[in-house]
């Protein structure tokens, strides 16, 4: 099986690579990545050591001859959150849908049997207390959830019985890798935990989130990638994660607080209600998935920040300025001339 992973070197790139190279002894792995955060690397070993080969470029100029021979495609390649999306807006729909959408074309037509495309249940937007299906009204609050939904509709139009795409709705991230992020939920207030001994909450505490360890996101892009037709159909659009992991933000505190132990919280009780709040039904990818719906608990993926942590001897107070957060290293690069101002390498 040779697989291509698009967006290879971010957050979930390495987790991937590790699986493939892991459970399947006659993969063949490629990754494709612009480089924005190769030098983010928060592990003593270099992510891509078990990579058979690294191609280095980006998605608005990729190369049509570079899908030639792949069995699976798997699309990570994003501006990946909300502030980013802000920030760059047009880039965020340029690599998010639009070349999404062209490199989905090229590699029907290069004979690739699997397209795997990372969406987001930020799609859902504001809900109710209602957990949503995959048959929930959308409600897309930002340029990286709008972007999403319009890349699932046009892969929708690709699909065939030999062009099989999935699109996994992943709740939100969390866990250790080894290209750590810290602007995720979860994982910023094991930080603060860590480098502060509290955690303030700017909210009052109360939206909802799902959450999926990114361990348990490689493990439903291995599922992805070799589901045939007949488990979802040609075309899937999934919601990914576990029906145990529907948490308030305030819960989230008080599970790090449980776990660490002696660390401080607080929630600002007055602050408006945040708008992005939405509980996620999984039911669907776990009926789908079988042994691949997600395994990995809270407490164990509290831990495993925490000891990843550690490791990296991390205790930076203001770690919300440094290499550890997507927005501030692309501002970094702009700034010191690596980058213009449309992420384009200078």
């Amino acid at each position: 099986m040779k697989i291509l992973v698009i967006g290879n070197e971010g957050y979930i790139g390495p987790l991937v690579i590790e699986r493939f190279k892991k459970y399947y002894n006659d993969s063949w792995v490629a990754g494709f990545d612009i480089g924005y955060f190769t030098h983010s690397i928060t592990d003593q070993v270099f992510p891509e050591r078990n990579i058979d080969v690294q191609y280095r470029g980006d998605v608005r100029g990729f190369p049509e001859e570079l899908l030639n021979g792949f069995d699976v495609v798997i699309y990570l390649a994003a501006i990946s959150n909300d502030p980013m999306g802000k920030e760059f807006e047009r880039v965020t729909f340029d690599v998010n849908q639009k070349n999404a959408l062209l490199i989905a074309k090229l590699a029907k037509k290069a004979g690739v049997q699997h397209f795997v495309y990372a969406s987001s249940c930020s799609v859902y937007g504001s809900a109710d207390d209602k957990p949503r299906t995959e048959n929930s009204e959308l409600n897309p609050l930002t340029a990286y959830a709008q972007s999403k939904v319009f890349t699932e509709k046009g892969l929708e139009l690709l699909a065939s019985e030999d062009f099989i795409v999935t699109c996994l709705r992943f709740a939100t991230a969390c866990g250790f890798s080894s290209r750590l992020r810290l602007d995720l939920v979860l994982n910023d207030f094991v930080a603060s935990a860590i480098s502060a001994g509290r955690i303030e909450i700017l909210s009052d505490g109360t939206p909802w989130r799902p959450l999926i360890n990114v361990k348990d996101m490689a493990r439903a892009i291995d599922w992805a990638s070799c589901r045939n037709a007949g488990n979802g159909g040609s075309f899937l659009t999934v919601n990914t994660g576990s029906n145990k992991w529907n948490y308030q933000i305030k819960e989230l505190a008080m599970a790090v607080q449980k776990q660490l132990t002696g660390i401080d919280v607080s929630i600002n009780e007055d602050a408006e209600p945040d708008k992005r709040s939405y509980k996620v039904d999984f039911s669907t990818f776990k009926n789908l998935s079988g042994n691949y719906y997600p395994k990995i608990s809270i407490e164990q993926t509290i831990d495993d920040l925490f000891e990843g942590l550690q490791k990296f001897e991390f205790d930076d107070i203001d770690f919300r300025t440094s290499s550890l957060i997507r927005l501030f290293v692309l501002k970094n690069h702009i700034n010191n001339r690596r980058l213009d101002n449309n992420l384009n390498w200078i």
